[in-house]
């Protein structure tokens, strides 16, 4: 029976039955305590734990006074805050910037328990609850805003989020080997100020302060005054800022290799953002060791039953991650600028072994959920080289062809499942966070794509199967780093014959998104046309939103393409009320959206389709 005592401490009494009076470490977080390794307060929580280091979890603390952010007392070493799994804004608000009634990492999916902001708001009640101790900020929010950046919801740029939150130190990436190391040098007495060359951090000098990181070559961005540029009577950004903030978003992404470090400095007034070189990826070694040497109940934590529990912890409580990091290089992911393009991946042994530990959970109904990561039948780098000296600067792994360096992976997934969905008390392992069916069309031989969906088909498959297509007409898939529509279709006509020849019936349910840059509203009437032709209504639409850390994003702000070889070529961005008419497009048979479809229809003088769309 799991109790409050195998959770980590969450409360005063917590520390006084394990006979803490001070934890090592205190994690803030956005996020409920869900003790399961998909969050990461209690991901780093137990790395520390299993190291020796005593650590205390403060979830979604009240900010409206400092009574949560004290119960547990001042740390030894330092205080670690995250927003949580998702952007606190992007919790907060949809693409249409209306506030958002749900929240899943919340107790009972009710939103409200955590600010805009969260991690500058709770960097600030730290900050006065613990005057001198070491705050240290990471996860999705931080780590996408650690240079100037565009900020959707005030329609400007902003500073490096260290200036906002005051943070003495931002971790960047995934930051299992940044917060050992930070716990380390804390621990034998270094003062944070002096913690400037650990890989995957980011700090605050000012520019008269003495430059300790020469040990890796420099180069700058484009200042925040540049690329945050206004024209004083207008106040709207200047053609010259736009250009700078792309200029400044590709030499980020160009100098994204932990294999060839480079330090990356952006002046700020009086001061600079020193981003030290990416942390080097796990091995699969300790890839392994983090799933399989930690504890974790797979729960939520005692307190919110009485709510009626996290709805997140639903899809990832019997779900296995097998890998991190994607080379597929879609614009308007921010995963690369996170996990990195490089693959970690664990061994079959490692997964087999958590999959025999999961069958025995007491809530264990016999149905892995899932078994991927951010791409699932990515589990290996995409070639040797990538190991030796980093990701290509120059060019994508998939897009616009596939590398002629890029590796095959799928037999080790296929090894992976079958081994999984053989072992005792496994009923099913379906696969859920999403198949490059690029990849697997574009990379795989014939004999092992057919093997691949065959054994999809029959094993993994709970009637509908998710793939990202994400839109039809080409033009907007170049810009979207997307594949021709052409092998989304060889996809479907291939996963179609193995279903025939399986005997069963199963469909493809593809993603889409409306408004993306490079998207006019010719292209969302194709779009509308193509579902109409193909009898397929999305029941859910994903209207493009301009989040921190995408070149999609990127393009959004400036209307230029920032990738390399595009030379910074203009790009059309949907706005306003044409977002709206692109994104009732792709559910025209609904009443609310007839008339907008036709304002749609009439603006583009396609009054033909009317009755094609919307029937006489």
């Amino acid at each position: 029976m799991v109790s409050r005592k195998d959770f980590l401490p969450t409360s005063k009494l917590d520390l006084q039955e394990r006979k803490i009076k001070n934890v090592d470490i205190l994690f803030i977080t956005g996020d409920a305590y869900v003790d399961h390794p998909t969050f990461a307060a209690a991901l780093l929580g137990r790395l520390l734990e299993h190291q020796g280091y005593t650590v205390g979890i403060i979830a979604q603390p009240r900010w409206d006074c400092l009574d949560d952010f004290i119960k547990l007392g001042s740390p030894n070493l330092c205080v670690m805050i995250s927003a949580g799994n998702i952007d606190s804004m992007v919790c907060h608000y949809t693409s249409a910037l209306k506030i958002r009634s749900q929240d899943a990492y919340s107790p009972g999916g009710k939103a409200g328990y955590r600010p805009d902001r969260a991690l500058i708001t709770y960097c600030m009640r730290a900050k006065q609850a613990f005057k001198d101790v070491p705050i240290i900020i990471g996860g999705i929010e931080g780590s996408l805003r650690r240079f100037a950046h565009y900020d959707y919801w005030q329609d400007k740029v902003r500073k490096s989020i260290l200036f906002d939150s005051k943070a003495d130190l931002l971790v960047y990436g995934m930051g299992e080997n940044q917060t050992l190391e930070i716990a380390k040098r804390l621990k034998n007495g270094e003062n944070i100020k002096d913690l400037t060359n650990i890989l995957g951090t980011a700090y605050l000098r000012h520019k008269t302060d003495i430059d300790q990181t020469k040990e890796f070559p420099q180069i700058f961005l484009p200042s925040f005054e540049e690329v945050s540029e206004r024209d004083i009577k207008s106040n709207t950004p200047t053609e010259e800022g736009k250009k700078a903030y792309a200029l400044a978003f590709q030499k980020q992404e160009q100098y994204e290799n932990p294999f060839k470090p480079v330090v990356v400095v952006q002046n700020c007034m009086k001061s600079q953002v020193i981003e030290n070189p990416p942390a080097l990826p796990l091995t699969e070694k300790q890839m392994d060791s983090l799933y399989n040497d930690l504890f974790f109940t797979r729960l939520a934590h005692p307190d919110y039953e009485k709510d009626g529990g996290i709805p997140g912890l639903n899809e990832v409580q019997f779900s296995i991650t097998c890998n991190r990091g994607c080379f597929g290089g879609c614009s308007f992911c921010a995963i690369t600028a996170h996990q990195g393009r490089i693959i970690q991946a664990r061994s079959t042994a490692s997964v087999v072994k958590e999959a025999k530990e999961l069958s025995k959970h007491p809530n264990f109904k016999g149905y892995i959920h899932d078994i991927g990561g951010p791409t699932a039948n990515f589990l290996a780098p995409s070639c040797d080289k990538q190991l030796k000296d980093g990701p290509c600067s120059n060019r994508q792994c998939l897009f616009p062809t596939p590398c002629p360096n890029i590796k095959d992976s799928h037999e080790k997934y296929l090894e992976m499942l079958d081994q999984v969905k053989e072992l005792p008390g496994i009923k099913k392992v379906f696969i859920r966070s999403g198949i490059r069916f690029d990849y697997l069309m574009l990379v795989a031989k014939p004999e092992m794509q057919r093997r691949f969906l065959d054994s999809l088909v029959k094993d993994h498959v709970s009637g509908q199967l998710r793939i990202a297509p994400e839109h039809v007409v080409d033009e907007v898939l170049e810009k979207m780093g997307k594949c021709p529509v052409s092998v989304y279709e060889d996809f479907v006509n291939a996963f179609n014959e193995a279903n025939k020849k399986a005997g069963k019936k199963q469909y493809v349910l593809p993603y889409l998104i409306s408004s993306h840059p490079g998207s006019t509203l010719k292209d969302a009437i194709e779009l509308s046309l193509y579902l109409k032709k193909h009898h397929f209504i999305p029941e859910q639409v994903q209207e493009f939103y301009p989040t921190p850390g995408s070149a999609s994003t990127c393009m959004y702000y400036t209307g230029l393409d920032p990738r390399l070889g595009k030379n910074f070529e203009k790009v059309y961005v949907p706005k306003g009320r044409e977002k709206h008419l692109q994104r009732a497009l792709l559910q025209f048979n609904r009443p609310e959206n007839r008339h907008l479809v036709i304002e749609a229809l009439v603006k583009e003088k396609r009054e033909d389709l009317i009755p094609v769309l919307l029937g006489k």
